[in-house]
């Protein structure tokens, strides 16, 4: 079987599962990925999918984007943009009102800056307006660390309005 392209990516794969202290039988039992297919993909030889590259990388504890990137399925730029995203979705200091208020800023800059947001980025925001439906009602006045998102001049990000501005002026 000619090896693909994948070599980098099945190298690291392995050393990632070494540093782990798993063997190639542990991972596959902690990913549901069989045990000849994923040395297959540390051998180079097979192109795994980003839901197997997903599996891998939840049971490594390692960046799924990382994986994405070695495989070739995202590019740098792709990566360090998600990695962002990841890590403001990550913070268990910070509730999911915030992370959105966080992830709206950052499309925001991001756009100023002549950057699209990211391929998730309604998807990150529509879940946190679902899990904090009617908290940007108070998002502002006397709230915690993200209250006073909503007192930017010219950021059309629609984060943290608060409840005292009259949305007719």
């Amino acid at each position: 079987m000619a090896s693909l392209n994948v070599g980098n990516l099945g190298e690291y794969l392995r050393e990632q599962r070494r540093a782990a202290q798993l063997s190639l039988r542990q991972l596959a039992d902690a990913t549901g990925v069989s045990n000849p297919y994923l040395s297959q993909i540390e051998r180079g030889l097979r192109k795994p999918s980003a839901d197997v590259l997903q599996q891998v990388a939840k049971a490594l504890r390692i960046s799924a984007e990382t994986l994405y990137v070695r495989a070739g399925i995202l590019d740098e730029r792709e990566r360090e943009e998600l990695e962002t995203r990841a890590v403001i979705l990550a913070d268990p200091s910070i509730n999911e009102r915030q992370k959105n208020v966080l992830l709206q800023i950052y499309d925001s800059f991001r756009r100023e800056n002549g950057f699209a947001p990211g391929p998730d980025a309604d998807a990150d925001v529509n879940a946190g307006a679902e899990a904090d439906a009617g908290a940007s009602a108070d998002a502002g006045a006397g709230s915690d660390a993200g209250g006073d998102a909503g007192t930017r001049d010219g950021d059309d990000a629609g984060a943290g309005t608060t409840k005292d501005q009259d949305p007719h002026s």
